[in-house]
């Protein structure tokens, strides 16, 4: 009964996206268009460059471009008309490798009838993005490898699988370690209701397949990976009075989280680290998640979980690491942030204003120390 649930749903699935929209000004609610915020330059001049109809058929809720990209090998999940990748393949350059993975034929059609043009205006002798038709969840039929990938991402996907553990696993299975998946999707407030998960119309508005964001830790831990990092969030409205009804006192938001897979190593501790600038695009300082966010040449102290991130991913060689100093901060420094303070709640953080989620928590390391005293 599961596995026809299953099916029922992709079919569905795939017709809404194959063949109901055509543009994204034809979706219902807001949860699968990126909320309008700034994007660094070469972020921008990247998605310039890509082709008008691939980015009309364009379904994301929030921008899936992580930092650090020269080089390496990408994954998207859900690749659609394939904007991400097309962005991404100028991002890891001509050695790096984007693939982009969709259940959905007519997407992928859209995204290989483009592939020459995009080479061709990026200037690449040999294409290194590939499209391939598979189902998320079933990576390995797909014939994506073993720890192959540096990262993966996601854009407003997951929602629309049913085993959404089992998404999450085969993620794990393919990233290398120090891999990172970095994605946006749609989570309520509370458990949904069988009417919200069963409606067609809501799981092709990637709400009727929302996880409960509780669960998504639950999951990770389940699996391997470290924590879920909570990077941005914004909350969903719905533009359609029937739809409202149906969802009743559940609330939706889009947020953007990043889960690191690590090798196995010993505890981890404190330490103070430095960032040195040298990540395109955020020379002056690394916005890491809502948490943290580090200044060029400033010596920060970051608790445990965050320290065995930097030095085993491939932020690495961008900090300086040193141990904690046994003397106690000068006076006006930032005091480490604790455990109570970190932001993990996408709704407490799309609560708050936006001059608040850009520079973090409050007097806290990694956010701000207030507005005169930005950590």
């Amino acid at each position: 009964m599961a596995a026809l649930r299953d099916a029922e749903i992709r079919k569905d699935v795939q017709d809404y996206y194959g063949q109901t929209l055509k543009k994204s000004a034809d979706l219902q609610t807001n949860a699968c268009v990126t909320p309008a915020r700034p994007v660094l330059k070469h972020v921008g001049e990247a998605l310039r460059n890509v082709h008008e109809e691939v980015a009309l058929r364009y379904y994301g809720c929030g921008l899936v471009i992580p930092e650090r990209l020269e080089n390496c090998w990408v994954l998207d999940l859900g690749s659609g008309s394939g904007r991400d990748c097309y962005a991404l393949s100028q991002l890891v350059g001509e050695k790096g490798r984007v693939t982009g993975i969709d259940m959905t034929r007519g997407q992928v059609e859209v995204a290989k009838k483009y592939l020459d043009y995009h080479m061709e205006k990026f200037g690449f002798q040999t294409p290194n993005v590939t499209f391939v038709h598979g189902y998320i969840e079933k990576l390995g039929e797909a014939g994506i490898k073993d720890e192959s990938y540096d990262i993966v991402i996601s854009n407003c996907v997951v929602n629309l699988v049913p085993d959404k553990q089992q998404v999450l696993q085969e993620v794990y299975r393919v990233l290398k370690h120090g891999g990172e998946l970095y994605f946006s999707d749609v989570y309520a407030s509370l458990e949904l209701p069988e009417e919200v998960r069963t409606h067609g119309v809501l799981w092709g508005e990637c709400l009727g397949g929302a996880l409960y964001w509780k669960d998504l830790a639950n999951f990770a831990k389940n699996i391997g990976f470290c924590p879920p990092r909570l990077v941005t969030a914004n909350l969903i409205t719905i533009q359609n009075k029937e739809l409202e009804r149906v969802v009743g006192d559940c609330r939706f938001v889009s947020a953007t989280f990043r889960l690191f897979k690590l090798p196995k190593t010993g505890p981890a501790e404190r330490c103070q680290v430095i960032y040195s600038g040298g990540i395109t695009g955020h020379e002056k300082e690394l916005i890491f998640d809502a948490n943290f966010t580090f200044k060029k040449g400033e010596l920060l102290e970051v608790d445990e979980e965050t320290a065995i991130i930097l030095k085993n991913s491939r932020f690495a060689e961008d900090f300086l690491f040193q141990p904690i100093a046994e003397k106690p901060p000068a006076s006006g420094a930032c005091p480490v942030l604790e455990a109570k303070d970190i932001i993990t709640d996408p709704f407490q953080l799309a609560g708050q204003p936006d001059a608040v989620k850009s520079s973090c928590v409050p007097d806290a390391a990694g956010g701000c120390c207030g507005k005169k005293k930005r950590c």
